[in-house]
């Protein structure tokens, strides 16, 4: 049984949005089968940091390749954000940009363009699926929000942005590049869909197990012990495809 335990996150994570550069390498998986990659940067600059993400996903029913770049405020709050790419060789391009009163996204996709305006929020995450930079943003702004008013700006169809409800879980074991860590747990639900979040003792992304069945993002050379799923899937799961989005 997991221990529920309520915040102060500050009390389990590091106690600040990093300064420094950062990166991280993921494997993208579908019960415990590699169908991709993943990966993000984040370079710090004068006015906060840059954040660039780039995702891979070839398998049947997806095929995804997206890039996303996002200008940060130094305590990682959004000041614009440029993805682009293709979803099933469909070109894909989506701008979100805020201001004091709203956030515009614009959505270009399957030869459709829409303009949406959406309620501004300080602690907004841009959250593309299978994005590791987006949920390293959300892990450093649940430590600035200790873990309230927390926000998920969702680039599909028209977009829309949903409040984000985090609860942190007792601390698990682990290994990073062979050498043992002590694993922070938590879980982010966004429309009643839950992703679990495990990072290390900087804060950083660890592994993912995502809404979209079956499917986890993990850093190379982590290994989560025990894993939080099984490998492999149900036996009437395993013909299973996730739909194109």
């Amino acid at each position: 049984m997991r221990n529920f335990m309520l915040f102060p996150l500050s009390a389990l994570l590091a106690l600040a949005p990093s300064a420094i550069a950062q990166s991280g390498s993921f494997i993208v998986s579908q019960h415990g089968q590699q169908v991709g990659t993943a990966s993000f940067h984040l370079t710090p600059t004068p006015h906060g940091s840059d954040l660039t993400s780039v995702v891979r996903i070839a398998m049947k029913g997806l095929d995804y390749d997206l890039s996303t770049t996002e200008r940060l405020t130094p305590d990682n709050r959004m000041r614009q954000v440029q993805l682009s790419g293709a979803v099933n060789r469909s070109a894909v391009t989506v701008t979100a940009t805020p201001d004091a009163t709203q956030i515009v996204l614009n959505i270009s996709a399957n030869g459709h363009t829409t303009t949406t305006p959406l309620a501004a929020h300080p602690a907004a995450v841009f959250l593309a699926d299978f994005d590791p930079g987006a949920l390293q943003t959300l892990l450093s702004l649940a430590v600035v929000q200790n873990g309230h008013d927390l926000w998920a700006i969702i680039p599909k169809k028209d977009g829309s942005i949903e409040p984000i409800q985090l609860a942190t879980y007792a601390d698990q074991n682990g290994a990073l590049d062979g050498r043992p860590i002590v694993v922070h747990h938590l879980v982010a639900t966004i429309s009643g869909a839950a992703t679990d979040l495990f990072s290390g003792r900087e804060n950083q992304l660890l592994q993912a197990e995502l809404p979209q069945v079956g499917f986890a993002l993990v850093r190379k050379g982590f290994v989560l012990t025990p894993p939080s799923k099984p490998g492999a899937p149900p036996a009437d799961q395993r013909a299973a495809q996730p739909a194109a989005k």
